[in-house]
């Protein structure tokens, strides 16, 4: 029987496929999701979708036919993003399940579930109860009948979604030349379909739908996923290119000469364009982003808002504050206006409308957006983070001039740095990361933390991603 506490992390269920997550496993969560959301009494119809991965088709049927063993019907919509997954239940106020690994190699597989109207599901709001329930059945008979079985119906709603998008941030002016790279993901069936709406010159990379990922992993936080995008603005002399995730719930950018923007310009570059149109709004952030995003929200009259890392903890904290926007350092970005759900698609339009509205290349336009030097996302595998963290805090905490706080992990912050360590939710590494004034400042706080780290936990390996 499957490990399920082995598969259903913080804010969704990810593991290998079969080995931690098959088709009666899939089929158990799926009625454990009906029962979560009140059973057939509260909900009617659960919404499902997959992505391009050869395992998804048959894990998404599974789950489908654990909702209708509970008397439950399910609207099927085939392919789809992640964002297009959202866009469906909030268009039609549905529950739903998008089946996807995101970002991991081609072994793995998961699933992203949320309530009606895209209020996301973490592990304190649904997915431990889910789990347990399933975990429950599949030690019994694998499945509680509910009496007579839901229906399915199929329903294709990319064109509702892509003439939702641009209906939201219309792009008009110059016509660009966009280089894009699909990583063989979702984007691949996503952005014809947006991208035909708009006057734009397409230069596609690996469109072509293959969960075996041929040409390079669908993970653009990782700078070596974009050497070819890099490589294809320059030759092709686009105006920008932009990388999506497998899911294609996340957007990277990189700009006229090739070299990548970070997810923190261009949420500042959109918080302005936010607060052009809604003067004052709220604007959200996740304590990773860089400081010039508060500062610069602040400077246009909005109110920034510091929040945890998680997609669960800021859909919840923008529709707490109301919350017009908001943007992560790892290349999500929320819209109220997208039910607080977060669309790689509508940042990448957000971008294109800015970039036709006038002359400006990338760079320049966020060339104000990035004042500070960033270490970028570094993970260190350690054997207890926890112990790092105490470790790191004995050292900082009775500096003078330096402030420690823990919303999430811990910040340290001097007169002209900080840094954050925190354990991933995700895997069994610390993320580290580290800004300066100068790019000499921050490496000399980057040497000296990992020093730290290093002399209380040897670390094991380390990778740097761009942040």
């Amino acid at each position: 029987m499957a490990d399920l506490g082995a598969i259903f992390k913080a804010y969704d269920v990810r593991g290998l496929v079969p080995s931690q997550l098959d088709e009666e496993t899939a089929h158990a969560i799926g009625s454990s999701f009906v029962a979560e959301l009140g059973g057939r009494s509260n909900v009617s119809t659960v919404l499902v979708g997959h992505d391009m991965r050869a395992t998804s088709p048959g894990l998404a049927s599974a789950f489908a036919a654990g909702v209708q063993d509970q008397g439950v019907d399910v609207v099927t919509i085939g392919l789809a993003s992640t964002d297009e997954l959202y866009f469906a239940s909030g268009h039609l106020d549905l529950p739903g399940a998008i089946f996807t690994a995101s970002h991991n190699p081609a072994a793995y597989n998961g699933i992203k579930l949320c309530r009606a109207a895209a209020v996301a599901m973490s592990a304190g709001t649904g997915l431990n109860a889910i789990r347990d329930r399933a975990s429950a059945m599949l030690a019994t008979t694998g499945h509680f009948d509910a009496g007579p079985r839901g229906g399915i119906e199929r329903r294709d709603l990319l064109a509702d979604y892509a003439a939702y998008l641009t209906e939201l941030v219309p792009v008009a002016g110059r016509r660009l030349k966009v280089a894009v790279d699909a990583a063989n993901g979702m984007a691949g069936l996503t952005v014809p379909q947006v991208f035909g709406t708009i006057d734009v010159e397409l230069v596609p990379l690996y469109f072509e739908l293959d969960g075996t990922f041929p040409h390079h992993d669908a993970n653009p936080l990782d700078p070596a996923n974009l050497c070819d995008l890099r490589a294809a603005v320059v030759d092709s002399g686009s105006d920008v290119g932009l990388a999506f995730d497998g899911d294609a719930d996340r957007c990277f950018v990189v700009d006229e000469q090739g070299e990548p923007v970070s997810p923190s310009a261009l949420t500042a570059l959109i918080a302005v364009r936010t607060l052009t149109a809604e003067p004052g709004a709220t604007i959200i952030h996740n304590l990773i982003t860089s400081r010039a995003v508060p500062e610069i929200v602040a400077r246009h009259g909005g109110t920034p808002i510091r929040t945890r890392v998680g997609h669960s903890l800021i859909k919840a904290t923008m529709a707490e504050h109301q919350a017009a926007f908001g943007g992560e350092h790892s290349g999500h970005f929320y819209f109220r206006d997208f039910w607080y759900a977060d669309s790689g698609m509508l940042a990448a339009l957000h971008l294109l409308a800015a970039l036709a509205e006038g002359d400006a290349t990338v760079s320049a336009l966020v060339a104000d957006f990035a004042p500070y030097a960033a270490s970028g996302e570094i993970n260190a595998t350690v054997a207890d983070a926890g112990v790092v963290e105490d470790a790191v805090t004995a050292e900082y905490g009775d500096r003078p001039g330096v402030r420690l706080d823990h919303l999430d992990g811990l910040t340290v912050t001097g007169a002209d740095w900080w840094f954050n360590v925190r354990p991933s939710n995700t895997e069994p590494v610390l993320r580290v990361n580290v800004e300066g004034d100068t790019d000499a400042t921050m490496r000399e706080v980057r040497d000296e933390l990992l020093a730290v780290v290093q002399r209380v936990r040897p670390v094991s390996g380390v990778e740097v991603r761009r942040g």
